[in-house]
C-alpha cells in the first residue's frame, strides 16, 4: 500500500497536516471504541449519446473528509466538502456527543496485507474527452448500420478515480487508488409499429482499453440488438407456479437481493433479518454454497481495502445449505463478538459505513446446463433481469424478466416478456434442485442501493433450477 499512501499523501498534503490531523482525531476518539478520519478525492466523468447527438456531457473533481466516532451502538458522524485543520476542529466537536459518558478502548487496527486487485492508474486520463464523444458516434452509426430495424441507439461511458486515505487515532493510515469505468449501449428496434428494446452493459476496475476496445463495444452491441429482437418475438409470459431455471452470470442479481441483504451484520444484530437467529442452521438446499469475496482483480465490486481500512476478504456465507455467517464491519462485527470481514462501506465522504456486499457468488455444482433444461417439462428460463426489489425482514422479492424463455419437454422454445418472479428469500434456496457447472460472473453492471447509499457491486452464479416459483405473467 506503500505507493497509495505516497499518492494520497501528495493529494492531501496542501490543504492538510497529516500529523496534524492524527493528533485531532486521538483527542475526539479520546474513550470510544473506534472511529477514524476517511479522507476523499475524486475524479468522475459521463458521457452519453441518444438518438446520434451527444445528449450530456460532464466533469467533476470533489474531496472531503468524514470523521467517525463509535461508543458501543452510538456514531457521531461529520462530514465536510472542504479537507482543512480548522474543519476537522469543528467535526471533532460535533462527534464528540457520541463518546459522552463512555469508557472503551481503542479496537485494533485492520491487519496489513499489501496485496492490490486493481491498477492504480487514473483511467480518466487514458483518451481525450473529443475521443470518446467519437467513440459513441462511430458505435451509433455501426448499430444502425447493423440492422435496418433498429430506429433508436443510446450509450454512455461514465468513469471515475477514487483516491481514499483512512486515518486512524492510534497513529495507523491505510490507502487505496479506485479506478472504475462502464459502457453502456440500448438499441430499439421496430417491426410493423412494434418496437422492443435490449441493452448491455459492462465494466469494472480497470482502464477504458477494456471496455473501449472497437471488439468491446461491438460485442455490446451486438449483444444489445440481439435482445432486442428477440423480444420482438416475444409472446406474453405465462402465469402461476412453475419451475425456474436461471441462467448464470446476472441473474445473481436474485441472490445479491433476496438473499445476500439479509446476511449483512447490522440487519442480523438487530435482528431484523429473516435470517438472524439461523446461524449453524440449513436454510438452503444441500449443494448451495454462497460466498462473499472482494478479492476478486478487477471486478467492480471488488475492493483492496473497505472503507475502514480492513482488508477485503473472502466470506462464505453459506456452505452447503448451512448458514455459516455474516458480512461485517468493524462496528457490528465488534458488538456480535466476531472478526470484520473487510465488508465496512460508504458511497462517499458524506456517508458513514456500514456492512455492504461486495461480488456475491453462488459457487458451481456438478450439472451440466443442458442437463438442467433436459430436466424441466414445463418452466421458464430466466436468462436477464431487470428491475427487481426485496423487503429484507421477511425476504420477500418481486424481481421482473428482461430476456426469459418456455422451457417445454426439455427444450428451450419461444422467448416471453412481462414475467415476473415472485417469491421469498429463505424459502427460495431451499428451492435450488440442480446447481450448474457453469459458474459465472455478471458483465460489471452492478450497483446496490441500501439506507440512501449506492455501491459498486458484483455478482455471480452458475445456471439454477428452482422448483415452485411463482410466476407473474401477463397472458391471458
Amino acid at each position: 500500500m506503500t505507493d497509495a499512501l505516497t499518492t494520497t499523501d501528495a493529494l492531501f498534503h496542501d490543504a492538510l497536516d497529516l500529523d496534524a490531523a492524527g493528533r485531532l482525531l486521538a483527542g475526539a476518539l479520546a474513550g470510544c471504541d473506534d472511529g477514524e478520519l476517511f479522507l476523499e478525492y475524486r475524479e468522475s466523468e459521463a458521457i452519453s449519446l441518444d438518438d446520434g447527438r451527444i445528449r450530456s456531457a460532464s466533469f467533476d473533481t470533489n474531496r472531503g473528509f468524514g470523521l467517525r466516532a463509535v461508543a458501543g451502538e452510538a456514531v457521531g458522524y461529520a462530514h465536510a466538502g472542504e479537507i482543512s485543520e480548522a474543519a476537522i476542529r469543528r467535526a471533532a466537536e460535533a462527534v464528540s456527543a457520541a463518546r459522552a459518558g463512555h469508557s472503551g478502548v481503542v479496537a485494533e487496527p485492520p491487519r496489513a496485507t499489501n496485496l492490490r486487485l486493481y491498477a492504480d492508474a487514473n483511467p480518466l486520463n487514458e483518451m481525450s474527452f473529443e475521443a470518446k464523444t467519437a467513440l459513441l458516434m462511430e458505435l451509433d452509426a455501426y448499430a444502425r448500420a447493423k440492422d435496418a430495424r433498429v430506429r433508436q441507439v443510446s450509450a454512455s461511458i461514465t468513469g471515475e478515480w477514487q483516491a481514499v486515505q483512512i486515518i486512524r487515532a492510534d497513529g495507523v493510515r491505510v490507502a487505496d487508488l479506485r479506478p472504475l469505468v462502464r459502457v453502456n449501449v440500448q438499441v430499439v428496434v421496430e417491426v410493423d409499429g412494434r418496437r422492443e428494446s435490449g441493452s448491455f452493459g459492462t465494466g469494472g476496475r480497470f482502464g477504458y482499453g477494456r471496455v473501449l476496445s472497437r471488439e468491446s463495444w461491438q460485442a455490446g452491441v451486438d449483444e444489445a440488438l440481439r435482445q432486442a429482437l428477440v423480444n420482438l418475438d416475444a409472446r406474453p409470459a405465462p402465469a402461476g407456479e412453475m419451475e425456474v431455471v436461471l441462467g448464470p452470470g446476472w441473474p445473481g442479481i436474485l441472490l445479491h437481493e433476496a438473499i445476500g441483504h439479509g446476511l449483512e451484520g447490522d440487519f442480523n444484530r438487530k435482528q431484523t433479518s429473516a435470517f438472524a437467529g439461523l446461524l449453524g442452521q440449513r436454510i438452503a438446499a444441500p449443494g448451495v454454497t454462497v460466498v462473499d469475496d472482494g478479492t476478486i482483480p478487477d471486478r467492480r465490486g471488488s475492493i483492496t481495502v473497505d472503507d475502514e481500512g480492513t482488508p477485503s476478504g473472502r466470506m462464505v456465507m453459506i456452505e452447503d445449505g448451512i448458514l455459516k455467517g455474516f458480512i461485517q464491519d468493524r462496528q457490528n462485527a465488534r458488538l456480535m463478538g466476531v472478526a470484520p470481514t473487510g465488508n465496512g462501506r460508504r458511497q462517499s465522504h458524506a456517508h458513514a459505513p456500514m456492512p455492504r456486499m461486495t461480488n456475491t457468488i453462488m459457487l458451481g455444482g456438478e450439472y451440466a446446463p443442458d442437463e438442467i433444461i433436459r430436466s424441466v417439462k414445463r418452466g421458464l428460463y430466466a436468462v436477464n433481469f431487470g428491475g427487481g426489489q426485496v423487503d429484507i425482514t421477511s425476504g420477500k422479492f418481486v424481481f421482473s424478466g428482461s430476456e426469459a424463455y418456455l422451457i417445454e419437454d426439455g427444450r428451450i422454445t419461444a422467448p416471453v416478456k412481462g414475467a415476473t418472479l415472485i417469491g421469498n428469500g429463505p424459502d427460495a434456496l431451499t428451492k435450488v434442485t440442480m446447481v450448474g457447472n457453469d459458474s459465472g460472473m455478471d458483465p460489471g453492471i452492478g450497483t446496490c442501493g441500501k439506507n440512501g447509499q449506492g455501491v459498486p457491486v458484483g455478482v455471480g452464479q452458475p445456471t439454477l433450477k428452482m422448483m415452485g416459483l411463482t410466476i407473474g405473467g401477463t397472458a391471458v
